[in-house]
């Protein structure tokens, strides 16, 4: 193979992981401000509080509806969080591409902290979301589904 093709090659997945970490970010962030327990935050005064199966089950649905069907991807929930929202994500994947006859593995991580002031009375839409994103890769041997 060409140096050209495999720097093509690399680029092409660069860009693939990239919109993988924007999906992954963004339906984080959807499904935690989804999962948020409106009737505690009205009574609190403002605190905020995060359902653990509702996030699961929103991140999910969101998840399955923004990817496509032709690879099996392995959902981690490695820390959920209810309050203060934190939860922690590892999405990963097989890919098709091969270099020197091997496929590999990219793993996308995404760690999100739902946060507010609460001294003040803020409305939901107040509330950011702090991401920190990692991306790394392992062997296929241990993409196991089970």
């Amino acid at each position: 193979m060409s140096r050209g093709m495999q720097v093509l090659g690399i680029i092409i997945l660069s860009i693939l992981a990239i919109g993988a970490i924007n999906l992954i970010k963004d339906t984080t962030e959807a499904s935690m401000l989804e999962s948020v327990d409106l009737d505690f935050y009205a009574q609190s005064n403002g605190q905020i509080r995060m359902d653990k199966e509702k996030f699961a089950e929103s991140f999910i649905r969101r998840f399955a509806e923004n990817v496509a069907n032709d690879r099996n991807y392995r959902i981690q929930f490695l820390d959920i969080s209810e309050t203060p929202p934190k939860v922690s994500v590892r999405v990963g994947s097989y890919t098709t591409a091969t270099f020197s006859g091997e496929g590999f593995n990219i793993e996308n991580k995404v760690d999100a902290i739902l946060e507010t002031k609460y001294a003040e009375s803020r409305t939901l839409g107040d509330v950011l979301v702090e991401n920190d994103i990692t991306t790394y890769e392992y062997d296929p041997q241990e993409f196991v589904e089970k």
